[in-house]
């Protein structure tokens, strides 16, 4: 099964002369690929991105395709992977002149906050707790203001890091902080819900864990 809007997409990218458009339809393809668990795909859509002109020849959009490279790793259970995508992505993005122009549909989104995201995203994946945290924390600390709902999303990972690592109580408080008018987004319910899950797997009974089941029972009644 192909993501929604792959054959249209897959056309305008063919069509098109502007390897900018196409790194972004690829890129995309390979995004909406990962977020349906299907590493092997998301790497073939992706690597078509990555080895577009545009990407070869302007570090930024190079740092982007391996970032999201690393993400698909993670998929797989690969640390080595994360690590080296993660590495080449940083040198790459170390190495993009900022003064450079280019199209906002970049710009507006991908910068080191941006890239330590998606770092988390794959350390997440392969359980590197520690690692998630020290970059969700970066990137909420680089996040522009306007990204809320990215911002949200760190913060849940965050949550997840922090229950991974024992610390319930922690993890519970960043969890709780997430504002009520994006909890309903259903990306972001998802991933409380996931918490809420893994929470009772491993504290059930417990203070926290009966801490959490009445916030997320009073979230759900007052955002209903």
């Amino acid at each position: 099964m192909r993501p929604p809007g792959w054959a249209g997409g897959h056309s305008s990218a063919a069509m098109s002369g502007d390897s900018g458009i196409q790194l972004r339809i690829w890129s995309h393809a390979g995004s909406l690929y990962r977020h349906l668990g299907r590493p092997s795909d998301a790497r073939a859509a992706n690597d078509v991105a990555r080895n577009l002109p545009i990407a070869r020849r302007d570090p930024l959009f190079a740092s982007l395709g391996h970032a999201r490279h690393a993400a698909i790793h993670g998929l797989t259970g690969d640390t080595n992977a994360v690590r080296r995508s993660l590495g080449h992505a940083q040198d790459a993005l170390d190495r993009a002149d900022p003064v450079a122009s280019r199209p906002l549909r970049i710009t507006a989104f991908y910068d080191q906050s941006e890239l330590d995201s998606l770092a988390l995203a794959a350390y997440l994946s392969v359980g590197s707790w520690e690692e998630v945290e020290a970059r969700a924390h970066r990137s909420m600390a680089l996040r522009r203001g306007a990204m809320q709902r990215s911002r949200t999303i760190t913060t849940v990972r965050l949550a997840h890091a922090q229950l991974g690592q024992g610390d319930l109580e922690p993890a519970i408080a960043t969890a709780m902080s997430v504002p009520a008018e994006v909890s309903t987004h259903p990306r972001i319910t998802g991933m409380l819900n996931a918490f809420g899950t893994k929470l009772g797997d491993v504290a059930a009974g417990s203070g926290p864990a009966r801490t959490w089941a009445e916030y997320a029972h009073n979230t759900r009644r007052t955002t209903a």
